[in-house]
């Protein structure tokens, strides 16, 4: 079945849905408000302190941060240039997941402009504002309905884009938390740096396999299956969540199975996370490291994995934390962890940050320039939906 017929609504959908306006609203605010900003910097900065400076010194690692200004300057550029390929990555997965639809309207609004926009904004209210509500996941989500793409694809499309990024991610603890434990790579292999993420990761993997063959009509079966109007009402409401997931991760197993349609999507996916470790193995490398390239891939994974964990301040402090955590389980010394990691961070957490922002108050006029569009042709868009659905 082509991909696109995967996700495709058997209804015109309502085009006035407005899921996402007050976080997205909420996020704006936040930005312009001066105060609550300080406020949030400052915790920030707090955080990074109490990781980076107090910890060092409870511990008798205060030595380890004084190298910060012995990184070798070249390979703190190659970190740059790996996290430009980075969101380049990221962009090109999320062009090749969501800009793909068939409605020619849709298809033309989410174009690579559009696109960087959404994406990058995204990891601005993803890694600054999720405390103001604003999440990447709400806000792209609001920025595919503005577009005009029907409630149940673009939620299917953005499980598809989240299924697709974390399968390489489980992928990947899988894979080298076997090669390492088999000494197939070389370098450190402790049991709980290998055995349990790998067996952990194959767990969500078969979970999400077995969600996939939740049939593609559950909802027909349960309104058939169902007697009173109440009971199928609620019964129709519960499906619909599980059914979303599930045509969600299908058509992410689609854009896997069917290189002509997925490839874009599929590199995108692999590059975004192959930068990021290309970032940390340049940052370890700034200060002489020499990392084996299965503890580096392994120990990226296991780290990031502290996203998981709450934060006050969208995954700073978790993951830095994890991170270091991590790479010192598998036996590298913290002399050249915390300052390799702490410039991964810089340079692959806050960097991006700024343009994030600007590409949000460019996003808003884009959106603008859409909603103008159906106020001036209110029929064009529904027209293009129903010729689509039926």
């Amino acid at each position: 079945m082509p991909i696109d017929e995967l996700d495709r609504a058997p209804e015109v959908e309502n085009d006035g849905d407005t899921t996402g306006d007050a976080e997205v609203g909420a996020f704006q605010a936040l930005l312009q408000d001066r105060r609550k900003l300080v406020t949030g910097v400052l915790l920030v900065v707090a955080i990074i302190a109490a990781i980076y400076i107090l910890f060092p010194k409870v511990v008798g690692l205060d030595d380890a941060m004084d190298r910060l200004d012995e990184a070798t300057w070249y390979w703190v550029v190659v970190a740059v240039g790996f996290n430009v390929v980075a969101f380049g990555a990221y962009v090109a997965l999320f062009r090749g997941v969501l800009g793909g639809v068939d409605i020619p309207k849709v298809r033309r609004r989410l174009d690579w402009r559009a696109s960087y926009q959404i994406t990058m904004a995204g990891l601005a209210a993803t890694r600054i504002f999720s405390a103001a509500g604003a999440g990447g996941i709400v806000l792209t989500y609001w920025a595919l309905r503005k577009a005009g793409l029907p409630t149940r694809r673009a939620a299917c499309r953005m499980v598809a884009f989240l299924v697709l990024m974390y399968g390489v991610y489980t992928t990947a603890l899988v894979l080298f938390g076997i090669l390492l434990r088999t000494g197939v790579l070389p370098g450190d292999d402790p049991f709980g740096g290998t055995v349990v993420p790998a067996g952990v990761s194959a767990g969500v993997m078969m979970i999400f396999l077995l969600v996939a063959l939740i049939p593609q009509d559950v909802e027909r079966r349960i309104a058939s299956f169902a007697g009173g109007y109440r009971r199928k009402r609620y019964l129709l409401r519960l499906a619909k969540g599980p059914a979303t997931v599930a045509t969600g991760v299908r058509t992410a197993i689609a854009f896997v199975r069917h290189p002509s349609g997925g490839a874009l999507a599929v590199i995108g996916a692999v590059g975004f996370w192959a930068a990021n470790i290309g970032i940390l193995w340049a940052a370890f490398e700034a200060f002489g490291g020499n990392v084996p390239f299965g503890v580096l891939v392994q120990g990226f994974f296991i780290g990031m994995a502290a996203n998981l964990i709450p934060s006050p301040a969208g995954g700073v402090g978790s993951v830095d934390a994890g991170m270091i955590g991590a790479f010192v389980l598998f036996g590298l010394p913290t002399s050249v962890v915390f300052p390799a990691v702490l410039t991964y961070r810089v340079i692959a957490f806050w960097l991006p940050i700024p343009p994030g922002i600007v590409a949000f108050f460019q996003l808003r006029k884009t959106v603008a320039r859409w909603e103008q569009e159906v106020e001036e042709s209110p029929h064009e868009l529904y027209t293009s939906e129903s010729k689509v659905s039926a």
